[in-house]
């Protein structure tokens, strides 16, 4: 853990994990405080050799300050923790350091582990033990707009445990039995009703004492923490997500993303 003064928190610590409240009766949260942890130890291979796909830059800055500046724009979001490759602390605490981020907020870097899971398990490990919701955002989603994050936060303090934002499909989607070898054909097996479907999103927000027992009680390797809630028997509920909270995953992605962000800054001026 990073002992930055201007990076942690003052006196956080990373505590025992919160016991208070079931998760299966939720309550209001109005008054709630809210972190965000933020797991970018991943290497991205698939917008090929380079930086980590968390520091790969977007617009000359890179992805992880725009996801990081993206939550933080949310006032109810008062602490950031950036999960780092697991040797990459000092490399990342340095770019915050180097970047102008929102003074009201706190930022805090923890090395991260081999999987997205165990980055996730760590960045809540050091969470203080007075925040009680928790979002959890890819950093390779760096332009996910302020009212989304609000909304998920909403709803979270309105008593839901387990938040995620999604889009409705546009494409029909076809369940196939994979073969072997990439490039063979593949038979279909099912079609999905497409109105049932929705693509999620991140920021994913949370119950603090659920997303811990979800990550204490499910094992298996999963893709995101709100299917680890479900996993408890928990429900998860979805919010509209945006269409410019897409992952930034291959080199047309970042192309996409420059886009956006010039439309930004000639609307916006941002």
């Amino acid at each position: 853990m990073s002992d930055d003064s201007r990076t942690s928190p003052a006196g956080a610590q990373p505590t025992a994990q919160p016991t208070a409240r079931s998760a299966a009766q939720p309550t209001a949260r109005t008054t709630a405080r809210t972190a965000a942890v933020i797991p970018a130890a991943g290497r991205g291979v698939r917008l090929g050799p380079g930086a980590p796909k968390a520091l790969r830059a977007l617009n000359g800055t890179p992805m992880l300050i725009h996801a990081v500046r993206a939550l933080a724009a949310s006032r109810a979001v008062s602490l950031v923790v950036v999960v780092a490759p697991p040797d990459g602390a000092p490399e990342v605490k340095s770019l915050l350091d180097a970047h102008a981020l929102p003074e009201r907020t706190d930022f805090l870097v923890v090395p991260g582990g081999d999987s997205r899971q165990e980055s996730v398990r760590l960045g809540l490990d050091a969470l203080p033990p007075e925040y009680d919701i928790v979002l959890v955002h890819d950093a390779a989603r760096p332009l996910v707009p302020v009212d989304t994050v609000d909304a998920v936060i909403e709803t979270v303090r309105e008593g839901a445990v387990a938040v995620v934002p999604a889009l409705p499909l546009a494409d029909t989607v076809k369940e196939v039995e994979p073969t072997a070898t990439p490039g063979e054909p593949e038979p279909v097996v099912a079609t999905p009703e497409r109105a049932r479907l929705r693509a999620v999103q991140t920021p994913q927000g949370f119950d603090r004492v659920t997303l811990v027992r979800a990550h204490e009680t499910v094992t298996d390797d999963v893709t995101d923490d709100a299917s680890m809630v479900e996993q408890l028997g928990e429900t998860v509920v979805t919010v509209p997500g945006h269409e410019e909270a897409f992952k930034v995953t291959r080199p047309l992605d970042l192309v996409l993303a420059e886009a956006v962000l010039a439309r930004r800054r000639l609307n916006d001026g941002f």
